[in-house]
């Protein structure tokens, strides 16, 4: 799988993609809102970063409350998000989502528990077919 991108937690979204664009020189391709957050994908490369403000109660909003602004999750790309998921579970894997769910850009997603990846938020993405 290759790494599709980096999820980064914020609580100023507005500022973090300022930050991005004038440090890497990077900008916006994609923007939205789901499931109580705002989104933003920035290009880098081969790699997108993905910028999380939440405006409500939620998983990412826990995560700014507990540890604060910073990296979220790493995500990688298949083409198979639920072979994916059964490799991790026949690895022992505590899964999130134990099927794929709707997310940003019209992906299918599903996240892998940290406590078995070695403390690091895993989410498969698959894009729309």
């Amino acid at each position: 799988m290759d790494l599709h991108h980096v999820g980064i937690a914020t609580d100023d979204l507005e500022g973090m993609v300022a930050q991005y664009e004038t440090v890497l020189e990077v900008e916006p391709v994609h923007r939205e809102r789901l499931d109580g957050l705002e989104v933003a994908f920035l290009e880098t490369g081969s790699c997108l970063l993905e910028l999380l403000e939440p405006h409500q109660s939620g998983t990412v909003a826990r995560f700014l409350e507990r540890r604060g602004p910073g990296l979220h999750h790493l995500a990688f790309e298949t083409d198979d998000i639920t072979a994916a998921l059964g490799q991790a579970a026949t690895a022992g894997v505590e899964l999130v989502d134990e099927s794929p769910r709707s997310g940003a850009w019209g992906h299918e997603v599903a996240f892998v528990h940290p406590a078995g990846m070695g403390g690091v938020l895993v989410e498969f993405v698959q894009h729309p077919h």
